[in-house]
């Protein structure tokens, strides 16, 4: 009882109880795992809409005349490509060769940005940043308990949300944002981001919107079936596309490298441990984070035990499910190199048996992502 009375609530911790949401404990938070069943609500995700409550998400705010020089100097992105109303996808290194965390930096201009981290890593990333301030004229502001976000995904996100907002949804392209009127209220963000690979936008508000604007959401969506939609669906669609998830996937002994993220690991400037990562780049890595389909009937989890065909350890699985939209058990993990490429035979132990798979290329789901 301890633990679950200690357990931070977001503004929309009433409306699960009420919708009967099977609440658990998260990231320091209660959540929604699931409401009609991770299944269902992956599916109309997928095909429909569905709405996720992603408040224990942490929002820190980067401003002054240094703000661009200081994301430049402890992101692995390129943070000068990006322009007002850009966002982008990037991590902050450690020293060691690892992950502190993988983020989101939103651009409202060269001296204001605001960082979107992931909630198991808020007062690890806020320290952290804090500690490579240096002579930076920058102020850091953490507005992560004062701000709701909701997650509202779907090839029919557009229709659900554009009666109840100025802004052009619809015209809205992959990774910008916009801020306006929103359900009656004035300066809420509007992103088209999200964590399914099925489309759609985050909503950040107050906390005191966020139960009016959940309602005016599922409202405007109540023709196009709309469903609330919890973290077990989130894993399983994130899962399908491939994404990573801190702690999982990734974390501060994985390589960015390692983890395929090269594309967000820039070095055409200097940033925390770059030139540590860009000779391991050079040199090429002995690991690789890959997907795999399993061949024979059973379903990886974390932490299984990858194998050869001799039952010699070579890895361990960081995420796996029976996946929804692909109709097979799917996993990440990391190998030798040599065993990386698409078509490579791997096993997988699953409960004292060894079962085939194949490393596939990513994302396990090619259905539409616009």
């Amino acid at each position: 009882m301890e633990a679950q009375e200690s357990l931070q609530l977001t503004a929309l911790n009433a409306v699960h109880d009420a919708l009967g949401a099977k609440m658990v404990p998260f990231a320091g938070y209660r959540m929604p795992v699931q409401y009609e069943g991770v299944s269902v609500e992956h599916h109309a995700v997928r095909n429909g809409v569905g709405v996720f409550d992603v408040s224990h998400m942490g929002e820190f705010y980067v401003e002054g005349p240094d703000a661009l020089a200081f994301l430049q100097s402890v992101t692995s992105n390129d943070v000068a490509k990006l322009v007002a109303g850009k966002v982008q996808y990037s991590c902050l290194p450690n020293d060691l060769g690892g992950i502190v965390d993988d983020l989101l930096v939103y651009c409202f201009s060269e001296t204001r940005y605001l960082l979107v981290v992931n909630a198991s890593n808020m007062a690890k990333d806020w320290a952290w940043l804090q500690s490579h301030v240096g002579a930076h004229q920058v102020t850091l502001r953490d507005e992560s308990a004062s701000t709701s976000l909701l997650a509202v995904q779907g090839p029919l996100a557009v229709k659900a949300l554009q009666g109840l907002t100025e802004l052009d949804l619809d015209g809205m392209t992959y990774y910008t944002f916009g801020v306006g009127s929103f359900a009656g209220f004035e300066d809420i963000l509007v992103s088209a981001t999200g964590y399914t690979g099925a489309g759609g936008f985050e909503i950040y508000m107050p906390n005191s919107a966020a139960e009016a604007i959940w309602k005016a959401i599922f409202q405007n969506g109540s023709g196009l079936g709309i469903v609330p939609v919890g973290l077990g669906a989130r894993d399983t669609l994130r899962l399908e596309m491939g994404f990573c998830l801190y702690g999982n996937d990734i974390n501060d002994h994985t390589s960015p490298i390692e983890a395929g993220l090269g594309w967000i690991t820039k070095f055409t400037k200097e940033f925390t441990n770059s030139a540590a990562l860009q000779a391991q780049k050079a040199a090429g890595v002995t690991r690789k984070l890959v997907g795999f389909e399993l061949i024979d009937r059973g379903v990886p989890r974390h932490d299984y035990p990858i194998t050869d065909e001799h039952g010699t350890l070579i890895g361990m699985v960081t995420s796996g499910t029976m996946a929804p939209s692909v109709g097979k058990a799917i996993g990440m993990g990391y190998v030798p190199t040599e065993k990386s490429s698409p078509g490579s035979s791997i096993y997988v132990e699953v409960r004292g048996k060894l079962l085939q798979a194949v490393v596939v290329t990513l994302p396990f789901w090619k259905g539409n992502q616009g």
